[in-house]
């Protein structure tokens, strides 16, 4: 999967060390997948939210950080829509972010 962008991870860890390690999993895990569809998501990341429009909510570091991509199947592209704690989640629209 091509991930667009490794920048926002980056930006991410850099103000918070602690999730560093499993955004840097994600990301190796995530590029090496070849997902098709929601199913193949949810085949390697059972906790992962599927929602409507690609939509995709990733629990990182036990569920303290929540991360939204969307996803394009077609093109294997992930896009990184939101990066955030928990708190921080529950003030946006997953679904329009």
């Amino acid at each position: 999967m091509r991930i667009i962008s490794k920048k926002a991870l980056r930006d991410y860890w850099t103000r918070v060390p602690e999730a560093k390690s499993e955004l840097e999993a994600w990301y190796a895990e995530v590029k090496a997948a070849n997902w098709a569809s929601p199913v193949d998501v949810k085949a390697k990341y059972g906790s992962a939210s599927i929602l409507k429009g690609g939509r995709v909510v990733f629990n990182i570091c036990g569920n303290r950080y929540r991360l939204v991509v969307k996803i394009n199947y077609t093109y294997r592209t992930i896009y990184i829509r939101f990066l955030g704690t928990h708190r921080e989640y529950d003030k946006i629209n997953a679904e329009t972010v």
